[in-house]
């Protein structure tokens, strides 16, 4: 169950969630708020997994709010402006929803963290999802339909059977990470493939469904001993 809170300066937004939240069965909402620092006061002695936060707020706004919380809580920002949501989602928010939103595109951003408070639990049935965030939304994506991964300097392009390609903002070796090193390997400094998807090895040049990626000098060695196994 997914413990969450709202806190807004509007009692009619709070009022609106209440009644959202009431048709969901893994979530509860324990208290909402209409000030800011009410609601600072009450997480740091009970935390919550998931906070519904306006952004632009009298006393505190949500933004410096969230930035204050010291336990890892997933955060979705409600706001009229939409200004904000570049540097909302720059703190990891699972999503953005814009004033006045549909009860379709909250249920879509709830969803979102269900998934990933499921995956970030270590869930069984969640291992073989991969979560990044591209387009100001938290993606889901199933390893086993990787292709390969790309590097383009500050970014990543994750190419995807039969889909088009997902582009986030994060490192190599941050998406190593987060992927199963039995079922993943970097092949050169700008590519990461899974190892079920190679096809062929010939003249240092992996093939993978049409595509075909060089193998770097120094990555080589480590290559072949996995892949010759």
């Amino acid at each position: 169950m997914i413990r969450a809170i709202a806190i807004d300066d509007d009692p009619i937004a709070t009022k609106v969630i209440e009644l959202l939240c009431d048709e969901l069965d893994y979530l509860t909402l324990e208290k909402t708020f209409n000030q800011s620092t009410s609601a600072l006061n009450y997480l740091d002695q009970y935390p919550a997994d998931l906070l519904f936060l306006d952004i632009r707020m009298p006393d505190l706004n949500g933004i410096e709010l969230y930035k204050r919380i010291q336990q890892d809580t997933m955060v979705i920002f409600t706001t009229v402006h939409l200004e904000y949501a570049i540097e909302g989602f720059n703190l990891n928010a699972v999503d953005y929803l814009l004033k006045p939103y549909t009860e379709e595109r909250f249920l879509q951003a709830v969803n979102k963290a269900r998934e990933y408070y499921a995956f970030r639990n270590s869930l069984p049935e969640e291992n073989k999802y991969l979560f990044v965030r591209a387009d100001y939304s938290l993606i889901k994506i199933n390893m086993a339909h990787i292709l390969f991964i790309e590097g383009l300097d500050d970014y990543l392009k994750i190419h995807i059977q039969n889909q088009k390609p997902v582009v986030t903002r994060m490192t190599m070796k941050g998406i190593m990470e987060k992927l199963p090193s039995k079922e993943f390997i970097r092949i050169h400094r700008s590519y990461i493939v899974p190892l079920k998807r190679i096809e062929q090895l010939r003249n240092k040049v992996v093939h993978i469904a049409g595509h075909e990626l060089a193998l770097g000098t120094s990555y080589e060695m480590e290559f072949l001993k996995v892949f010759g196994k």
